[in-house]
């Protein structure tokens, strides 16, 4: 009996309990508590969400993670450069290599302008390019087209740019770590005129800048080929073959020499080269570029400032080793001057018969 009432009571205190905790939820309208790991679940998950999302735009910003297992140091390395100085438009012409074959250590983060130099033999390029290189941020690496299995088609010619404009190209005007401009010369005749469409693209996704060096006086630059062609074969400097020299006494010897001009030949090939400087320009017109030419520079040298202002460079003055070979007028250049003289009279290049006899 004892027990039977043990257990009644019991039972009626459970169902007195029951009963208050009814009376509280409806007083205080709260509900089960089963749902709060459901909204403290999604908390959590946008937290961590927010926080993935945040690390991984800083993880963005960096280019690689540097390990040193003796030290077991962890150090950032390529850093997003930035120059609040440059404005919008000229930042596609800004670039930060990361060369292949070395470190261009505190120099990282200079930004290096591209650039090309199109011009034709005898254009005075050589001249120009040498003085360009006496400038201490600007290399250009000389007529690497010349090469042919470098232009042999137009994947090898990408390859070759590459190389260039990631300063992995090495030659005695490579300035390494803290070069500003790099850049090549680069002769219609090599490659350039027949593979124009892929190349114009490649400078302008590149944000390659193009220097046009032209001689307007195709007569003397005719001259200064048809005497560089001879010296090829006399070498008449001690054996050796010039085409350029770097003394008065070397220029005064190549200078002896006065070609014969096949007068039928005269005009096509001015034709030519007429045509030629128009379609190269033509072609990529598109393309940030300046046109010079090298009479003009002769006798304003001022004009290298612009140059180096087009470059975006600092302004130094800018020398050359290079001396002129052909510097007396063209009647005394050229062997049978009356017969060009006649065979140009009349046409449209007969200007050039009275043009500045400068070289």
């Amino acid at each position: 009996m004892h027990s039977v009432e043990t257990r009644k009571k019991t039972e009626e205190e459970g169902k007195m309990v029951e009963d208050c905790s009814a009376v509280n939820k409806d007083a205080f309208g709260i509900k089960s508590h089963k749902k709060y790991p459901v909204v403290l679940r999604a908390v959590v998950l946008a937290l961590i969400m927010i926080s993935s999302i945040y690390i991984c735009s800083l993880c963005l910003s960096q280019r690689e993670l540097i390990i040193i297992p003796r030290g077991m140091r962890v150090g950032i390395k390529g850093k997003a450069c930035t120059r609040p100085s440059i404005s919008p438009d000229e930042l596609p012409y800004t670039h930060y290599p990361t060369p292949v074959t070395y470190t261009r250590n505190e120099c990282s983060c200079t930004p290096v302008r591209y650039f090309a130099i199109l011009s034709m033999q005898r254009s005075g390029s050589g001249w120009f390019e040498t003085l360009l290189n006496s400038h201490i941020n600007i290399s250009s690496n000389g007529e690497i087209f010349s090469v042919k299995e470098r232009r042999s088609n137009i994947s090898a010619i990408m390859n070759t740019l590459d190389r260039v404009y990631n300063l992995d190209w090495f030659s005695s005007a490579s300035k390494n770590e803290c070069t500003g401009a790099i850049g090549f010369k680069w002769m219609l005749n090599q490659g350039l005129m027949q593979n124009h469409e892929g190349i114009a693209q490649y400078f302008k996704q590149r944000g390659v800048t193009l220097i046009f060096l032209f001689r307007r006086n195709f007569l003397g630059r005719w001259v200064s080929v048809l005497a560089n062609s001879h010296d090829r074969d006399a070498k008449q400097l001690n054996g050796t073959h010039k085409a350029h020299v770097h003394s008065r006494h070397e220029a005064d010897i190549l200078a002896r020499y006065k070609p014969t001009i096949d007068v039928r030949k005269l005009i096509p090939d001015f034709e030519h080269t007429s045509k030629w400087t128009a379609d190269a320009i033509h072609f990529f017109e598109d393309t940030r570029h300046v046109v010079l030419y090298y009479e003009d520079i002769i006798r304003n040298r001022t004009k290298m400032v612009d140059v180096l202002d087009f470059l975006r460079m600092p302004h130094r003055e800018l020398r050359s080793q290079h001396v002129k070979i052909h510097t007396r007028p063209l009647p005394a250049q050229i062997e049978n001057w009356d017969e060009v003289s006649q065979a140009l009279k009349g046409t449209k290049f007969e200007v050039l018969l009275n043009s500045d006899h400068i070289k």
